[in-house]
This record gives C-alpha cells, structure tokens and sequence, in this order.
C-alpha cells in the first residue's frame, strides 16, 4: 500500500468498486468495522464518544457506534444536522443505529475516554469556524484518547494543511491508500498513528487509476539499484567529483565520506590548491585535484557525476562552475551555495538543465530559487520540477522528491535528529554517489532520502552529521541481502 491517492482519485476507486459489485453501504460497513477493529486492538472497553459528520464520514461513524455496542461498549453519539437529512450510505446506516442521536457539541467530551472522530473527512472544502472550531479546540484540550477516521477533521486531505483548526488524533485510520495530508507537514503531525485498513477496492483499481505519488519506500526503487558484480571493477561504479570550497571545507568533507559509503568507485575532491592538503588529509581513500585542472577533468568522460554547493560559496564563480558542469550533461546534484548563487536568475539555471540533474534545496533555498511558485509542498515540488527538467526535493521532516515527468514521493521516516549542521550535505553526497553508479535521477534522490532517513531513525538522539556515511554499510546491507532473497 505505497501508493498515495488524492481527495479525488480515492472518490474514483470508491466508484469504479460500487460499479464492478461492491455496493456503497458494503464499503460503508467495511470501513467502521475497520476502524471498530483499530479500537478494540489499541483499548480496552470504556466511555466512547463518536461525533458524525453530515456526510459518508458521519455515516462509518454510525457503523462503528454500533459495533461498539453490540461488544458491550457504552457509547454515546453526536452527530452534525438532522438524521433526516442524511442521504444514501449514510442514512442507511444511521437507520441501523438503535441509540439516540445528540446534537453535536462540546458537551460529547465531557466523561469520555475515547472520542472517535467522524465529522469532516479528507475532502474539507472549507475552514473549521464557530461552534465546531469550538468544539475542536475543546477536544484538544481534554484527557481523551482521540481516533480521527479517514484524517483528523481539519486537515486538508491533499495537502496537509490546517482548515482553520483540526483535531489532534492519536491514531488516524484511513482506507485503501493513505492520502498527501497522511505524510505533509502540518497535518502529518496531526494524525498520530496512521493504519491503512483494506475495505474491499481491489489492487487491480488503484492500479488503474495510475496514481504517480508514493510514500518513499524500497518498494519503489529498490530495482533500479545497482549492485556490483564480481566481475567489475571501480570505474563501474562510477567516479564522482566532488566540488569543495575554500573556507567551510567541512561541509565537502561530509559529502564526500558520504559518496564514499554510498559505493560509489572512487572520488576526487576539486578545489582551491591552498586547501587540497585539508581535505587529502580527511581519508586516505579520497583523490584531489586543484580547480585550475578543470578542463582536463572534464574531458576525462571516466568522472561521470558531479556534486557541487555546500560550502561552496555563493557568487559568479560558482555560477559560472555550476553552468560549465551543466553543459557536460552529466549526473549532477545541485545544493546550498550552487543554488543560492542563481537566486537572482533562477531561468539560467533552468534552462542550463539538460543531463540528469537533482536540485535539494531546503524551504529558504527553494523560496529564493522559485519564489512565484506557491502552493502545498508536493504542488510547488512538482512544479519546480516541471519547470527545470531537474528532479526536485524539498528538504525537511516530509521530504518531498519530484521528477519533472509528475511522479512524486513523499517521505515517512520519523528522524528529528537529521536537524543538525552537515545532515543535508550528507545526502547530497548519497544521491549524488548513487547517481555516479548508475542509478535513475528520481530513484537516486528517492533512495538518497530514504537510506538518510534509515540512518537517522537508527542512530537516534546524539546524532551527528558525520555518524550517518557510517551507519550507510548496515542499511545497504539490509537492501543488497534482500535482494538476493528475492533473486
């Protein structure tokens, strides 16, 4: 269940099911009970407040209220309007409900253990205000456990976002495939625990549908790796030149251990003569050569990758580098300084795009690169994408990775401790060295930001920048001996 489906392509599948057979309130009954499974899988019986919604959301809320009393729970039910206006699925439902039926408000909360949370579901059209903003921020602020059924009421399916206000959920359960708003900042911090339940649409649907956005996983790229064969050698792995500067020479040093541990075959650092002894003297394994040897570095097609920015400096020099790399049409990742440079004619740079080329800027370098494209994250991704032929990502704790053809990804990965000075040149230097292997430009960058991720999530609290190249082996390890189990 890797595939991410918006607000309108999950309406799709629904329909395309009720057509091939499934009936709507089957699919209706499918979802509650799910969510009633959820339920008695996380707590044991105890007072339990469902507030419905006008609509299909309201309508699992009345399945799941019900299940829950038949098992014994006592359970109280709120719902939003009249049972007389609810239509289809819904009313078919709430006509099975033999308990009484509250008007919603705050009053719900009070004595309750657990609120399940049916009001609004991932297609809000509009901001929370007034009594039901009320009725949220008192949700909030209460002792209650809070289950959000489809997306905590408030967030904006597809794109994450806050409609006003929004519940604070410690377990979301959504249906069939989770949704952008599951995995985007803010509403990712909203959802808690995320279970995706089946509830009867097929594979065979979603795969019509052809969604082109997934949660970042190896399942997505894991057979785009290239693993080294016993008959290779070091220049089929690729030679990477690694670009650095001559004041923050750390920041090179860090994506050129990276590279390194990524498998990539050798690796040359280019920079200034006065401080090629700094970084020659960082690991035996790593090759310089000063930047007045730029020409013939070139015209050796055995330097198959190029990474340049972090600690590169920002001025004309680099942009003028970064657009001579760029002619070469070769495997190049683009960070920090390479991109801030351009923050004044971000077009050269777009139009100087004609290899296989990754661009990773953080939110401020993106905003100084595409500062008129507006939007959720995985919108303005994209679109950048779109318009500089580059695979995109957009750094942070929901990374997202765009390639210019429209597939996205998103990542999932819980890493806090990747806040830290050097983390995003470290994956610079993952992607970067994947790319000098082989590997496509969006599954490198995909792969790039999942191994970093891993890294992360293990190391734990304490983490600093130079423990992740280390920790590469163990997850790379994992990937490659899975392999040989499938092959």
């Amino acid at each position: 269940m890797f595939e991410i489906l918006t607000t309108d392509q999950m309406y799709e599948a629904d329909r395309r099911t009720i057509e091939g057979g499934i009936a709507g309130d089957v699919l209706m009954e499918n979802a509650g009970r799910a969510v009633y499974e959820e339920i008695v899988r996380h707590w044991s019986p105890r007072s339990v407040s469902v507030l419905c919604g006008p609509g299909n959301n309201g309508g699992d809320g009345f399945v799941i209220a019900r299940l829950l009393r038949e098992a014994g729970w006592s359970v109280r039910l709120g719902l939003m309007g009249d049972v007389a206006a609810l239509k289809g699925d819904a009313a078919h439902h709430a006509a099975r409900w033999e308990g009484a039926s509250e008007r919603l408000s705050p009053a719900l909360v009070v004595g309750a253990d657990l609120v399940v949370d049916c009001i609004f579901g991932a297609g809000l059209a509009r901001d929370i205000t007034d009594d039901i903003a009320v009725l949220v921020t008192t949700i909030n602020s209460s002792t209650a456990s809070v289950i959000s059924v489809d997306v905590p009421s408030g967030v904006d399916g597809n794109t994450g976002m806050i409609r006003g206000c929004a519940i604070k959920a410690d377990l979301t359960v959504t249906f069939c495939r989770a949704k952008p708003g599951h995995y985007l900042l803010p509403g990712r911090l909203m959802c808690g625990e995320l279970a995706i339940r089946d509830i009867g649409i097929s594979d065979q649907i979603i795969s019509e549908i052809r969604p082109n956005c997934w949660r970042n996983d190896p399942v997505l790229w894991r057979a785009g790796i290239h693993w080294p064969g016993l008959d290779g050698h070091k220049y089929h792995r690729g030679h990477l030149l690694a670009f650095g500067g001559a004041a923050m020479t750390g920041a090179t040093r860090l994506v050129a251990r990276a590279a390194r541990r990524s498998g990539v075959g050798l690796l040359t650092v280019v920079s200034d003569p006065a401080v090629l002894p700094i970084y020659g003297a960082d690991s035996p394994g790593v090759m310089t050569a000063p930047i007045g040897q730029i020409e013939t570095l070139l015209n050796d097609c055995r330097h198959n990758a190029f990474v340049i920015g972090p600690g590169y400096g920002v001025g004309d020099d680099t942009r003028s580098l970064v657009l001579k790399l760029l002619h070469q049409c070769r495997s190049t990742v683009l960070d920090a300084d390479a991109l801030t440079s351009f923050a004044d004619d971000p077009s050269t740079l777009c139009f100087a795009v004609q290899g296989p080329t990754v661009l990773t800027p953080h939110e401020g370098e993106f905003g100084r690169l595409f500062p008129d494209i507006e939007g959720d994250k995985l919108t303005r991704a994209r679109a950048a994408a779109k318009r500089s032929g580059a695979t995109v990502l957009i750094k942070g704790a929901d990374t997202v990775i765009a390639a210019p053809d429209g597939r996205a990804a998103i990542s999932a990965i819980e890493a806090p401790w990747l806040a830290t000075a050097g983390s995003g040149d470290v994956l610079a230097g993952i992607i970067c060295g994947l790319m000098a292997q082989g590997m496509e430009m969006f599954d490198a960058a995909c792969m790039g930001v999942w191994l970093h991720g891993r890294c992360g999530a293990d190391i734990g609290p304490g983490l600093i920048a130079e423990d992740i190249p280390d920790h590469l082996p163990v997850i790379l390890r994992e990937l490659w001996l899975a392999s040989r189990k499938k092959a």
